[in-house]
């Protein structure tokens, strides 16, 4: 006879763990994943042939873009484990592996010492942490939808990118201090090292905290018997092609102007490593201020309207922008700044757009996959045809590939049906 498990909680004074835990350990996947982009020009000559800047720096940004292939893998994997055994236990396993990730490269010998073995641990780090990457973003917002109310979910959801961009301030301040506190010599020797080592302490406080979290009531209540995989995957097909048609503009608009913006700064507009820095933290916490305002918004006029604001205020603005970005810390800031608006107004959201489209049973991994197929196609690929394009053809084609892209989620925003205060059954 099937028995009904009762939830742990239900109280709002016990949801302060649920959030802190939910947010640090997301948190923790940006810093690690954000601060490989922000250190690329200290180590790319660390681990790989240091003859040539560009190419070290446009190997380095290949393997970035591998460990965004294995994140459908670990989407598929780690989705399936928060669907069936519960998203605490799936984000608990994402955040053990993404935290010992990082601290394997921190403590990697370099390409001087053992030739391209060096290259090759970095890959593997690299993978492994992108395949626990793959699921720790659906994981925390299935969950974190799944606690929130229903006609607060908009706003609650802001919590995920609001965690995702200071995970990533918090490493491009670490950056900014190591900069000025050490030479470029002891930046390129040792000094890339302290945010990856770090990012293995920082996980021990996620583990700590997630260990508190009592599972969702909507995972608890759902019927114990899950549906079957594939068959659900195939019958949720249209919802899983929303998914990658809303992420792909998201994603490449994100990665472009939030993650890789100062690294790109640095390395191809020769942008003064401080000031480009500065202007990825100031436009953050900019970006940070206004998700939670646009996530109220959403709450009330619907997830539709805020979402086309995002991206069709950032088509129109893109080109613009980029005229703007030149050789200084300030054009940069501006142009972060003004990204950072739209920006915000998408992604603040997404993580209750994407929950409002499954049912519980295959809330997760309905997500997971083909939310890292998307992510691991054009988000890995950002930063190095930022580079290789800019390089090459030039910024603006970079810009051209980024608002077709915007567009084209414009549309499949336009085709979705309204979600707002849906019942997650």
């Amino acid at each position: 006879m099937h028995q009904t498990i009762q939830p742990r909680t239900t109280s709002p004074t016990r949801r302060t763990p649920q959030l802190i835990g939910t947010a640090l350990g997301h948190a923790l996947e940006w810093y690690d994943w954000g601060i490989y982009a922000i250190f690329v020009p200290f180590f790319a000559t660390q681990f790989f042939d240091d003859s040539n800047q560009l190419s070290a720096v446009l190997s380095s940004l290949a393997v970035f873009a591998v460990g965004f292939v294995a994140r459908p893998v670990g989407g598929f994997v780690f989705g399936w484990l928060a669907d069936r055994a519960g998203r605490r236990t799936a984000m608990m396993a994402t955040v053990v592996t993404i935290a010992a990730a990082s601290f394997a490269i921190g403590v990697a010998p370099t390409y001087a010492e053992i030739g391209a073995w060096a290259s090759l641990i970095l890959l593997l780090a690299r993978i492994v942490q992108g395949l626990a990457c793959g699921s720790e973003l659906p994981s925390a917002q299935t969950y974190l939808s799944e606690i929130a109310p229903a006609n607060r979910r908009g706003v609650w959801s802001s919590i995920i990118y609001i965690s995702s961009v200071f995970g990533n301030t918090v490493g491009v301040l670490l950056g900014l201090v190591l900069t000025l506190t050490l030479s470029e010599a002891d930046m390129h020797a040792y000094g890339w090292r302290i945010p990856f080592l770090l990012g293995g302490v920082f996980g021990l406080v996620a583990i700590y905290m997630r260990r508190k979290m009592p599972e969702t009531e909507a995972f608890i209540q759902a019927d114990r018997r899950r549906p079957r995989l594939w068959p659900e995957l195939v019958r949720h097909r249209g919802q899983a092609l929303r998914v990658i048609g809303l992420s792909v503009g998201f994603t490449v608009f994100y990665y472009s102007w939030v993650v890789a913006a100062p690294a790109y700064a640095i390395s191809s507009l020769h942008v003064s490593s401080a000031g480009a820095l500065w202007a990825g933290v100031t436009s953050s916490i900019l970006l940070m201020a206004l998700m939670p305002l646009w996530g109220r918004l959403s709450d009330r006029i619907g997830r539709k309207p805020v979402l086309l604001i995002s991206t069709v205020g950032g088509a129109a603005t893109l080109f613009p922008v980029q005229f703007l970005v030149r050789d200084s810390a300030w054009q940069l800031f501006a142009g972060m700044t003004i990204a950072a608006v739209f920006i915000s107004a998408g992604v603040s959201i997404l993580p209750a757009v994407y929950a409002e489209m499954f049912p519980t049973g295959i809330r997760a991994l309905g997500l997971a996959v083909p939310y890292s197929v998307a992510v691991a196609v054009f988000g890995g690929t950002a930063p190095y045809l930022q580079t290789w394009i800019g390089a090459n053809l030039g910024p603006l084609f970079y810009t051209g590939y980024c608002v077709l892209l915007l567009l084209a989620s414009t549309l499949v925003i336009i085709r979705m049906p309204e979600t707002r205060g849906k019942d997650l059954t």
